[in-house]
């Protein structure tokens, strides 16, 4: 379970980004987390995984803080952040160096996953295309099977097909005691595969909710985000 109690975090020469924030989330199922620009959203990931250290509040994940880098909780936790770079390696060698860190990572799945997408597993990571760099880190991070797995717009710099590959790679890599959240302005792309919606803004959930189809058929998340927000 991951509990964020009245946390604070403040930019340099900025205003508050996230304000007496508190959430919970229970273990299991796929979130997504919504919100207008600048609300926090990339800023709550960073501080859930320990990467941005709150400054006010408390965070625990499984009784454990983020912050004191404890490795029975870091090899739970994996982070795909929005923009990023990779080694100048092969991608077997990126494995092989990093797999000791998961005790449960599945090659398999990764090649599965690698597949998936139309990706070959030889490739150089620094010479691939920014989209197919998401596509094999998604794969890397499905891969490692730890417990918690954030995803901050996944599907940016993705193409049309890859972003219907994309939602194919995440049912292939969940389970049961797997918890996903996925921060994200692109609702079409993810709606289909959420077990959860969160609407936030920085000092508060302006809506938390399991999404069940009802006898009208699928919600409309992006009518429901509309309606949410405008009624603030």
């Amino acid at each position: 379970m991951i509990e964020v109690k009245n946390i604070g975090y403040r930019y340099p020469k900025g205003e508050a980004v996230l304000d007496n924030f508190s959430l919970t989330i229970a273990e299991g199922g796929v979130y997504g987390l919504l919100g207008k620009n600048g609300t926090g959203k990339s800023t709550l990931l960073y501080v859930i995984t320990g990467l941005l250290r709150a400054q006010s509040g408390e965070i625990s994940i499984d009784g454990m803080n983020p912050v004191k880098r404890q490795a029975e909780l870091k090899k739970e936790l994996f982070l795909v952040p929005e923009e990023f770079d990779m080694p100048d390696v092969k991608l077997a060698d990126y494995v092989k160096a990093q797999k000791p860190f998961y005790p449960r990572f599945d090659e398999q799945l990764m090649k599965d996953c690698l597949a998936e997408f139309d990706m070959q597993p030889d490739v150089n990571m620094k010479r691939l295309s920014m989209g197919q760099k998401k596509k094999v880190f998604i794969c890397f991070a499905l891969a490692t099977n730890t417990r918690y797995l954030f995803m901050d717009e996944p599907t940016n710099g993705l193409d049309i097909l890859a972003k219907k590959q994309f939602r194919q790679v995440l049912v292939k890599g969940m389970s049961d005691d797997k918890t996903i959240l996925i921060s994200t302005h692109q609702v079409h792309d993810v709606e289909h595969v959420l077990d959860h919606v969160i609407i936030m803004e920085r000092n508060n959930v302006l809506l938390q909710q399991p999404l069940v189809e009802d006898e009208d058929g699928p919600i409309n998340l992006e009518q429901m985000f509309i309606d949410t927000v405008e009624r603030r």
